[in-house]
This record gives C-alpha cells, sequence and structure tokens, in this order.
C-alpha cells in the first residue's frame, strides 16, 4: 500500500512540474539556511561545556558603582585570591594574568646575534597562571604535569604552538622560550589544544610566580586600589553550597577588605562558567569574541521563520492545485476510498517533496559551509554532520511535513464525491481564500522585518564606519612596541630615521592610540584641590607630536612641550565640563595631579572631544600627558600616494633597529573596524536572510499568480475582446497581492521599529529610526512583489484570446 502511495506521489509530482520545482526551490533554501544557523547556534551554546564540573565552575567578577552609573569588570585586585583562599577555605580558587601580544623567540644557535632568532607574536592565548587552575578545569596533558608550574620560569605549552615553535612538539619539552625578550623560560609541559568552542584558548601558560618576580615588567601590583581586566579568577564551589549564598558572603567580603582601601564603590559576584560567553558586560574576557543570547535568540527565530515561510508557499500552492485534482479525488472516493487513504497520499507527496529538498538542502550545506566563517565566528574547519544536525533535520522533516502537509491533506480528502466529479470545485471552496490571503500577509510580515532590520543595521554599520571620530585616523601605520629599557633607548634614534623618509608626515611615541579597547582609568585632582575629584579620568600617555600625527582639534591651549615625565598635560572637553567648567579658555594653566603623582601639572591645552573606545561607548573624560616609561607604540602618520612601498621601508627599518623584536605593524582605521566585527557580521546575516526570504516571498508569488493565470484563461480573453488593456490584465492580477502586502507593512512596522529601537540602544551614537527606512522596505516589497506578478501576468494576457476562449 505505502509503495502505491509513493508511486502516484511521484507520478504527481512529474505531472506538475513547475509546482513542485517551486515547492523544492523554496523548502530547499529556507531548510540549508536554518540548517547553517543551527551550525552557528550549536557551536556557541556548546562553549565551556567541555569541562564535566562546568555546572560547579565559577568566574568571580566585580562590579563598580560610580557617579557615572555601574561599570563591569572581569578581574579581581590581586590580594584579593588569598583574602578568598583565607574567608573560603572550604572553595578552589585559582588565579591567572593575561598577557595579550606577547613575543615569543626561539633562541637560534647565536645567542649574540638575534637575526637567526625564530619570533612569534601570540595576540591571544598568553597568561600566567597558578597550578591550581588544573584542578578546577581538566586538561590534557601530554607530557609534564601542573606540578611544574609551582616554579618560577617555568612554561607550558599546547601541541599546536610546540609544532609551530620547533616543527615536532615531542622534541619541545626542556627547550627554551624567551618572553618579549625578558623572560627566559624552560618548557616543562605540553598540553593538547584548547577545543575551538572554548573561553581558554591558552598558548603559552608560564608560572603565576614568574609574574610576581617581575612586577614592573609586567604591572603586577598587589594593592587593593589596582584593578585590571586580565587579572582574573575563578572558583569551583563544593557540592553542599549554592552561589547564591556564596553571592552574599561575597558582600560581607568586599566590605571587610575594600573599606579605606579604594574610593571606588565595588562588589564582587559570582559569573557561571556557562554564562561567561554569553555576558557582554564583560567584553570578551579571556577568548577571542563573545555572542549575547539575544544575537542567537535572533538567530533562531531567523531560522523558524525562513522554515516557515517555505511551508506556507506548500500549503497555498498545493491548497490551490487541489482544484484542478477534484476529478481524481471524486473517483476514487467513488471506487471506495477512504479520507485516511487520501490524507496519507497527500502525506506521500509531502514526504516526497520534503525528502527531496533536504537531500538539496544538505548540499548547499556543504557548498555554503567554508564561507560559513564570514558571517559568524566559527571554525573554519567545522563539519555539517553530528548528532545534532541530524536530530535537527529529521526533527524539521517531522515539523515541515506536518506543517505543510496535513493542511492541504484535510481539504482534498473532504472534497464531496459528487461536486468533484461534476467538477463544481472551486478555489474559495478548498481552504478558502481568506486563508491564502492571510498566508501570503504572514510570508510578507516575515520578509519585511528582515527587510527593515537588514536597512537599519546597514545604515548604523555605514554611521559607525564613517563617523567623525575627532581625529584622523587615516593612513597611520601602528607599530606596537615594547618598554624596556633597551627598547625605549632607541626611540628617538627610530623616530628621526623615520622621519627622514620623504613620505612619512609624523611620528609619535604613545601608550595607546586615540581610539582603543584600553580603559586606564585613576583618581585625580583639579587644581591644588586636596580633595580628589567625584570621577575618575581615563589615561594616555604620549610624547609632544601625539597631537599632530593625529589630527586632534583644540578648543582652547596647544599642546605640551616635550618631556619625558608628567610636567604638562591637556584634557579633553568631556573632563572639563564633568569638573563644572564651561569654557575652555578656563581651564588653561589650572592643575591636575592624578593618583598619587607629587607633583601637580598645568593643563596647556584643552582638545575637542573625541572617540576614546567604540561608538557604543560615550566619551569619556580623558587625560594625555608625556610619560615616556609607557609610550611604546609608534604612531607614523604617512602619505597615501605610495602606501605599500613606505609600509615596506618602515618595516625594514624596524626590524633593523629592533632586531629582537617581530614586526606586527597594523593601520589604525583597520583596527579601529574590528571593533564593529561583530555587529558586521550581524549585519550581514540580515543581508542574507532577507534576500532569502525575498526569494521564498517570490517564489510563492510567482506559484500562486501561476495558478491564477491557468483558472482564469477564460475570464482574461473575455476581458480581452470586450477592450482590457495588458495594463488593465495586470493590475487585475496584481492589486490583491498588493493590498496585502501592505497589510503585511502595517503589522510589520511597528515590531520591526521595537526591536531595532532595542538593537540599537547598544551604540552611544547611533541614527534615528527615521520614516524613511519603513518606505524604502514597503515600496521595495511592493517593487519587488509587482516584477514578480508582473512577467506571468503579463505572459497571461499577451496570450490571443481566441486560444483563451477555447480553453476550458
Amino acid at each position: 500500500m505505502l509503495k502505491n502511495y509513493f508511486k502516484i506521489a511521484w507520478r504527481n509530482i512529474i505531472r506538475h512540474k513547475g509546482y513542485s520545482a517551486i515547492n523544492i526551490s523554496g523548502l530547499s533554501v529556507g531548510i540549508a539556511a536554518s540548517l547553517l544557523i543551527f551550525v552557528i547556534l550549536q557551536f556557541e551554546l556548546s562553549f565551556n561545556t567541555n569541562f564535566s564540573n562546568y555546572k560547579n565552575i565559577y568566574h568571580v567578577v566585580t562590579q563598580q558603582m560610580g557617579e557615572d552609573g555601574t561599570t563591569y569588570n572581569p578581574g579581581v585586585s590581586v590580594p584579593g585570591l588569598d583574602a578568598l583562599r583565607i574567608d573560603f577555605p572550604q572553595v578552589k580558587f585559582a588565579a591567572l594574568n593575561s598577557s595579550y601580544g606577547s613575543q615569543l623567540t626561539v633562541p637560534g644557535n647565536d645567542p649574540t646575534n638575534a637575526v637567526n632568532d625564530k619570533k612569534f607574536s601570540e595576540p591571544l592565548g598568553v597568561v600566567f597562571i597558578e597550578p591550581q587552575f588544573f584542578d578546577i578545569f581538566q586538561w590534557d596533558w601530554l607530557a609534564g604535569d601542573k606540578k611544574a608550574l609551582l616554579q618560577p620560569n617555568m612554561v607550558v605549552i599546547d601541541k599546536s604552538t610546540a609544532t609551530k615553535y620547533f616543527g615536532d612538539w615531542t622534541t619541545a619539552m626542556g627547550r627554551t622560550l624567551k618572553m618579549d625578550n625578558v623572560l627566559t623560560l624552560k618548557i616543562a609541559g605540553v598540553t593538547a589544544d584548547a577545543p575551538g568552542n572554548s573561553d581558554f584558548p591558552f598558548k603559552v601558560m608560564v608560572s603565576y610566580i614568574t609574574w610576581k618576580q617581575h612586577p614592573n615588567d609586567y604591572d603586577y601590583s598587589n594593592v587593593w586600589g589596582s584593578l585590571s581586566s586580565n587579572h582574573q579568577i575563578f572558583a569551583e564551589l563544593p557540592a553542599n553550597m549554592s552561589a547564591a549564598n556564596m553571592d552574599k558572603q561575597l558582600v560581607g567580603f568586599t566590605a571587610k577588605y575594600s573599606e579605606d582601601k579604594t574610593k571606588v564603590t565595588r562588589a564582587h559576584f559570582l559569573q557561571a562558567l556557562k554564562d561567561l560567553h554569553f555576558d557582554t558586560r564583560f567584553g570578551n574576557t579571556l577568548g577571542d569574541h563573545s555572542t549575547s543570547m539575544a544575537t542567537l535568540r535572533i538567530l533562531g527565530l531567523i531560522a523558524v521563520l525562513i522554515i516557515v515561510m517555505a511551508s506556507i508557499n506548500f500549503i497555498n500552492l498545493s491548497t490551490a492545485q487541489s482544484v484542478g485534482r477534484s476529478k481524481e479525488v471524486g473517483i476514487r472516493k467513488v471506487l471506495g476510498s477512504s479520507r485516511k487513504q487520501l490524507i496519507l497520499q497527500v502525506i506521500g507527496e509531502t514526504t516526497l517533496i520534503v525528502l527531496f529538498s533536504v537531500i538539496i538542502a544538505i548540499a548547499i550545506g556543504l557548498v555554503a559551509l567554508p564561507h560559513l566563517k564570514n558571517i559568524a565566528s566559527v571554525p573554519e574547519n567545522m563539519g555539517l554532520f553530528n548528532w545534532g544536525t541530524v536530530a535537527f533535520l529529521s526533527l524539521t522533516v517531522v515539523a515541515v511535513i506536518l506543517l505543510s502537509g496535513i493542511y492541504p491533506a484535510l481539504i482534498v480528502s473532504g472534497f464531496k464525491p459528487i461536486l468533484a466529479i461534476k467538477n463544481k470545485i472551486t478555489a474559495a471552496s478548498v481552504g478558502g481564500i481568506p486563508l491564502r490571503r492571510a498566508l501570503v500577509v504572514g510570508q510578507f510580515v516575515i520578509a519585511q522585518l528582515l527587510i527593515i532590520g537588514t536597512l537599519v543595521a546597514v545604515k548604523q554599520m555605514n554611521y559607525v564606519n564613517e563617523a567623525d571620530l575627532g581625529f584622523n585616523k587615516s593612513a597611520v601605520l601602528i607599530l606596537p612596541g615594547y618598554t624596556d629599557s633597551i627598547s625605549l633607548s632607541k626611540i628617538e634614534t627610530f623616530k628621526q630615521q623615520l622621519l627622514q623618509n620623504p613620505q612619512v608626515k609624523s611620528v609619535s611615541f604613545a601608550s595607546d592610540a586615540p581610539s582603543s579597547e584600553n580603559n586606564w582609568a585613576s583618581n585625580f585632582y583639579y587644581n591644588n584641590d586636596p580633595k580628589g575629584a567625584t570621577f575618575a579620568t581615563f589615561l594616555k600617555y604620549g610624547d609632544a607630536d601625539y597631537f599632530k600625527t593625529f589630527g586632534f582639534k583644540f578648543a582652547a591651549g596647544k599642546g605640551y612641550d616635550p618631556s619625558d615625565t608628567v610636567r604638562q598635560v591637556v584634557v579633553n572637553e568631556t573632563l572639563i565640563h564633568k569638573l563644572g567648567v564651561n569654557k575652555a579658555e578656563d581651564a588653561i594653566g589650572k592643575t591636575l595631579k592624578v593618583g598619587g603623582a607629587k607633583t601637580w601639572a598645568t593643563i596647556t591645552g584643552v582638545v575637542k572631544d573625541f572617540k576614546t573606545n567604540s561608538l557604543r561607548d560615550a566619551v569619556k573624560p580623558i587625560t594625555i600627558s608625556p610619560r615616556k616609561q609607557f609610550e611604546s607604540l609608534a604612531a607614523v602618520k604617512i602619505e597615501t600616494a605610495h602606501l605599500a612601498q613606505t609600509t615596506a621601508a618602515i618595516k625594514s627599518l624596524w626590524e633593523q633597529t629592533y632586531q629582537e623584536y617581530a614586526y606586527n605593524g597594523y593601520f589604525l582605521d583597520d583596527n579601529i573596524a574590528k571593533f564593529y566585527e561583530q555587529e558586521n557580521k550581524l549585519a550581514l546575516v540580515y543581508k542574507i536572510f532577507a534576500g532569502i526570504a525575498i526569494f521564498i516571498s517570490c517564489l510563492g508569488l510567482y506559484g500562486l499568480v501561476s495558478y491564477m493565470a491557468v483558472q482564469r484563461t477564460k475570464e482574461v480573453g473575455v476581458r480581452k475582446v470586450l477592450g482590457a488593456s495588458v495594463a488593465n490584465i495586470v493590475f487585475m492580477f496584481s492589486k490583491e497581492f498588493l493590498l496585502l502586502i501592505g497589510v503585511a507593512f502595517m503589522i510589520a512596522m511597528p515590531i520591526a521599529w521595537y526591536v531595532m529601537s532595542e538593537w540599537l540602544q547598544n551604540f552611544a551614537y547611533r541614527i534615528p529610526l527615521t520614516a524613511g527606512v519603513f518606505i524604502m522596505a514597503i515600496v521595495g516589497s511592493m517593487g519587488i512583489a509587482w516584477l514578480t506578478v508582473s512577467y506571468k501576468a503579463i505572459k497571461a494576457a499577451l496570450v490571443n484570446p481566441v486560444k483563451s476562449l477555447r480553453s476550458e
């Protein structure tokens, strides 16, 4: 019996090739898109679940409350580690301190010649770590063990890093590495690589005690008032202790140790390891990216909506097409077919179409998978097939069959035999015109939500990428350097050599660029007032050419004189306004002292506000001053005429001057663009899936209009004989669909406005949601729909009316 059902189903699919192709195309694209979204969601949601005890592991984090609101920091002050162990002996604690952008050097045969050394820059994955970390987190050791990290100047590296440094990881044990040309480390262990779905992508793990022994080189500060996001603490709670109970006890802990030790109101609490990857309040923490749950929910919703749209196409075409099968159904019923048998037959046809669609969807998925990294932070070598995707496809097949097949099956099986045989079944009696209208409206609500979301996201990201930052970011080559005594002694010579190049306009050495992810802050005092300001100032250090190199604009005054120490400072408008100084001129000549400095510095200038971080954040109160010991980064402003040649020349000069270090130059505008990598990818996702939604909607419209053209062939002929023009015929076919799209827009508009308003709240600087975006969406939707409908309508209108009138 089942074989017979599928045989008949196959014949019906072949007989109606056009409609079958439309259904299969829509379902294939929809299922493929949903499958790829599922792959992304599966990867993101699996982060940090590879540890068997991950439900009991927590991250100790810091909340800071101040005049400007509440901020969050993933770090804990260094003294907090010992204090936590004293006050909570039943809890396991482990600390680490990240070192971003460190250089690791494999010494060559000649220790006096650094040219032959192999140098590697590691932007991520270098940490000073306690051996206790591996009591909390299970790690796969290939050689050595955690005990080696009890000793100073010991390092453990992962397999990939060992292979990269030495060619064969098995030869790494006992070898020597130099870190930042400051530390000489002995390799005492090799671990397996961290999985791709881990926020702990550690490559080089140096013993924690080594960090303590080099406080000046790696900013080790054993004071409560010093807080860095680099120093983080993790905890494993015993089975009889809840996170809520621990949080209550941490309130007293913070009060006990922070009182009179810092002017910032702080609180500590536990962040569950399972939330580490998704809590965007703390930034990327230790991994290469974080993902908000809101973004994942939006992606999941898009996947569901795409599937629903494809199923709507199937329902619309199947119910409309069922009119042409009324005689077949009538004869089957007269010959004894039961309603159950007719339902199974229709479900059989649906199953065949869905299975074909899934096969094509898998093929599309395999082709698209290597490109998935361009729209999501997923590994390049990710596979498409695993138990999760197999389960997803199985559930999708069942869901689509039920969603797409049940209603048409009930409609067809419900035909009355007499009416069916007499060909009295009409389109209005098979599911009704209202249902199909509602389904078309539903499709275009989804499509217009995605179109509006795409327009808003693209406009916002264009605004962000083209915004005036308050300084000149164009053609500024950044050369990250180091602050050891040898490097600092070469600054002036290197600077003068750079300026001899006619393509170099200006050079400045600084702690960091004007816009960066750095948030180095301190308390400060203003105008000889012993009572400190009620807010912190954020610090940037740079030489006297800092303002010229980056093209700052001054609201009053000028830059400071050349100096190696803080004698003069420049502040921004935000700082003086928060101090109650309305005119920039009034701040010139006043004094300012940062933190525990002993001398007061004179304010020589006030720069106009510039964007200190990404455009997600408001402008911070900034103090800029010279301080040579922190000026490790070189900013080189160059002419754009011969960019490649000039960059190559600068690289060559760097390698000659700093033979001990690897060259890591990059352009400032490229680095700023990375601030918005996640948002730009999300905008691209919107574009892709809005396009898919439009494609599926147009397929459905084309199929419905094709069917209408066949059903109304004689009517078209009569209208032409009576004088109707081609435009009249096109209008007859398209007016209903344009009206339905208008109704869909009225539903989609408030939903889209609310959703995109919430998304824009992530940016301190954002575009307004104007009527223009919504007008573009409705005009675009109607234009696309009209083009889809008019093609088939014009074709029907151009048919010779004599042929049309002969048609039945």
